[in-house]
């Protein structure tokens, strides 16, 4: 059988199928530059999720993804978003103030709350990114105040019995709430600080720490006032019984305990003394 020297129209050479091959190449790599230009890549960090909002330009339905990127690096449209939820516990603070207690003072706390994620594609999905402030904001504040309406200032700004049985009731509260809400969420620890009350409340306590306290040093002056005062009588009665013992007359019994005075005064020799009475004055060497 004969070979065909023309095939389609074209020299059957082996330089012109090389050229073909080159020029298939060049648009493959186009092709994929072109995808690659109208894509991004997504990488979350460890311990978080990212959850794909997709919004196609031309065709097809967007919505989120049913499935979240984990930790690794995924490309996706370069229309679709990313929404990052962190699913270690996070900490949320909150200053609570004026919170009124049994006896009518307000008082200000500060709460710390540790929530996990468990679920990102829920969370995002029907309760959004404020999923915090929309759902448990003010649930957890009106929580606190039923709680603090239950117990008088002195015990949540002292007790610390109170102030965990305050914890004890907003934890349960709270974790009620969340599995009604079906908030894909769990409550790891709840602490509320004790009770801060007013500046008038607090300098009016001070005041009277300060009054009790010179209360308590006036009462010791007065115990130590009468302890030497008792101690003195003690001491009378034993001298005037001595002088009885001893027989003398109170004139007497000062002359020998003048004698005794001088004789401690000048016992290491520097001195001397004469007995009263006499006309010799006592002085140095």
């Amino acid at each position: 059988m004969r070979t065909p020297a023309v095939l389609d129209g074209h020299t059957n050479n082996p330089s012109n199928f090389r050229a073909l091959a080159i020029a298939g190449a060049v648009l493959v790599v186009f092709a994929l530059a072109a995808a690659m230009a109208g894509c991004k890549s997504i990488a979350p960090d460890a311990g978080h999720e990212v959850v794909l909002v997709e919004k196609p330009m031309f065709v097809g339905h967007g919505g989120i993804d049913p499935e979240p990127v984990r930790t690794g690096r995924a490309f996706v449209a370069a229309t679709t978003d990313g929404i990052d939820v962190n699913m270690q516990p996070v900490a949320f603070q909150q200053d609570l103030p004026d919170t009124m207690t049994a006896d009518g003072v307000p008082v200000s706390f500060h709460a710390i709350m540790n929530i996990r994620v468990t679920d990102s594609v829920k969370l995002i999905s029907q309760f959004g990114t404020n999923w915090y402030a929309n759902n448990l904001d003010a649930p957890f504040m009106s929580l606190v105040r039923q709680q603090v309406r239950q117990h008088g200032m002195n015990e949540v700004a002292i007790s610390a019995s109170a102030i965990d049985s305050i914890d004890a009731e907003i934890t349960k509260g709270l974790n009620a709430f969340i599995i009604a809400k079906k908030l894909p969420v769990e409550l790891i620890t709840l602490t509320i600080g004790r009770a801060i009350p007013p500046d008038a409340v607090k300098n009016q306590r001070i005041e009277t720490a300060t009054q009790e306290q010179r209360i308590q040093t006036e009462q010791q002056k007065k115990l130590a006032e009468d302890a030497r005062s008792l101690s003195e009588q003690s001491r009378a009665k034993a001298d005037n019984a001595y002088r009885q013992a001893m027989q003398l007359s109170p004139e007497q019994f000062i002359q020998l305990e003048t004698v005794k005075m001088m004789e401690r005064a000048c016992g290491n020799g520097n001195c001397t003394f004469v007995p009263p009475g006499t006309s010799v004055m006592v002085g140095k060497h």
